[in-house]
């Protein structure tokens, strides 16, 4: 039989040009970071349920609570009910040090589900049980050199004295556990949902968590119009402390401008001095006719409101479901916080977690 010798030109799939797209396509999927989003305790469970329910590309929905109840309601990708021999899944009570140890009965499981990302998000709501304990070990024991930990959580109302001073608590805590923890005040809600019911009211505290949650995921690990960079996410939220989040929509001329106005305006933190932010993230989010000039206009807005030597990333993507409106995300990020101004009544016990590093 004759040899039949081949150039390899016969077998396009094997020429240099195919051999060096597949380097650079696998390269691609290793550097695209990969996110996990930890719902945890009640609040934290309906916010993840409500990403869900939204669609969310390039991030693992997560809900961890004590209460089994509520648990089986809560719609992600996966459920854990954490505490489950503690708490026997009816949940933690209001007591923090029960959500505190319940958290650390289940770490394994929650570590094993997050495995590998390269953002954490922790989403819980302040001032009750199971996510006020359980958050802070999540955030000590998650945060590596590999991963980007940003706490989002919600405070209770002013008029909620005992909670109020017990997530006042958790967050001198986690601002030194979580790279950023981005802070909505309850009580500041009304500038976002003015005078609407108080379940719909407290839904709009979900919307904004998930809103946030959503967009950086997605405009972090998929194709969008703008993409933000990790690294620049990084370097703007690494160690960064407590962030404000203040966010704008509105739709007709000038959009963007009146959005950008609104979202600096009714930040959702009481903050002592905008300017002395040390980083800023401004996300854009549009239907299809939104324009480059548009989203660029945003970023200089806000630039002009800050001294010129804050670092500043934007992004945005396209949403068919905004009809015509324009929203943007403002999220500054090292700010002080008039909320932990007081001295707090109560004490995580023997949960010592140490100073934040610098």
């Amino acid at each position: 039989m004759t040899e039949v010798k081949t150039t390899g030109l016969e077998y396009p799939d094997q020429s240099d040009a195919f051999i060096e797209r597949m380097k650079i396509q696998s390269m691609t999927q290793m550097a695209r970071p990969t996110v996990a989003v930890l719902g945890i305790g009640g609040a934290g469970s309906n916010i993840v349920s409500w990403i869900k329910s939204k669609g969310i590309e390039g991030g693992k929905l997560i809900a961890a609570n004590t209460d089994a109840s509520h648990l089986s309601i809560s719609n992600a990708d996966r459920r854990i009910l954490i505490g489950e021999k503690l708490t026997r899944g009816r949940g933690c009570g209001g007591y923090p040090n029960k959500g505190i140890e319940a958290g650390r009965e289940s770490l394994d499981d929650i570590k094993r589900e997050t495995a590998g990302a390269n953002i954490v998000f922790l989403c819980a709501g302040l001032g009750g049980g199971t996510g006020t304990g359980a958050i802070q070990v999540y955030a000590k024991e998650l945060r590596s050199a590999n991963s980007l930990i940003i706490g989002v959580v919600t405070l209770p109302f002013l008029v909620e004295k005992y909670r109020y001073e017990i997530a006042k608590d958790a967050m001198r805590n986690l601002q030194g556990l979580c790279d950023t923890v981005v802070t909505i005040d309850n009580s500041k809600l009304s500038q976002v949902a003015g005078n609407r019911p108080l379940q719909q009211a407290l839904g709009v505290a979900n919307e904004l968590v998930g809103n946030f949650v959503k967009g950086i995921t997605e405009t972090v690990t998929a194709a969008s119009l703008i993409n933000i960079d990790y690294a620049d996410l990084r370097a703007i939220m690494e160690r960064r402390g407590i962030a404000a989040i203040g966010v704008g929509e509105r739709n007709g001329k000038n959009r963007v401008e009146h959005a950008v106005r609104q979202a600096l305006d009714s930040q959702l933190l009481d903050i002592k001095d905008i300017s002395r932010s040390q980083g800023v993230l401004v996300h854009v989010a549009g239907v299809n006719d939104i324009t480059l000039e548009e989203v660029t206009r945003a970023g200089e807005l806000v630039t002009k409101s800050l001294p010129p030597n804050v670092r500043i990333i934007w992004g945005a993507n396209i949403d068919p479901k905004m009809n015509g409106d324009a929203r943007v995300m403002v999220v500054l990020t090292g700010v002080e916080s008039t909320f932990l101004n007081n001295n707090s009544k109560w004490s995580m016990g023997s949960l010592k977690f140490g100073s934040k590093e610098k």
